[in-house]
């Protein structure tokens, strides 16, 4: 396959997840267990995406910078602070910790 049939493939392929998605009857997506499931795993990936993007470089697990930076923002928003404020601290502290490496 080509580039630009893999690109096509795929675009038919959201395009049809779009629109079994209209296909879904409301009234299963009204119950809570669905709601619910739907929350829950939007988190997930969230978390799942956060955790591969701070510990992963290719195939494999790196411990650098950033792990003291996500740390310190996790700090930071259980105290809720101002979501500027936790970019800035996050980064200022991934930036020390380079400039002192």
């Amino acid at each position: 396959m080509t580039f630009w049939q893999i690109i096509i493939l795929a675009s038919i392929a959201v395009l049809a997840l779009k629109v079994a998605g209209y296909l879904v009857p409301p009234s299963l997506l009204e119950k809570p267990a669905a709601a619910r499931v739907a929350d829950l795993l939007t988190i997930a990936l969230l978390a799942a995406l956060a955790a591969v993007q701070t510990f992963g470089a290719g195939e494999e697990i790196v411990v650098d910078a950033r792990v003291p930076a996500v740390v310190v923002a996790i700090a930071l928003f259980a105290l809720r602070v101002p979501f500027i404020l936790v970019v800035i601290a996050a980064a200022g502290v991934a930036a020390g910790i380079r400039a002192l490496s």
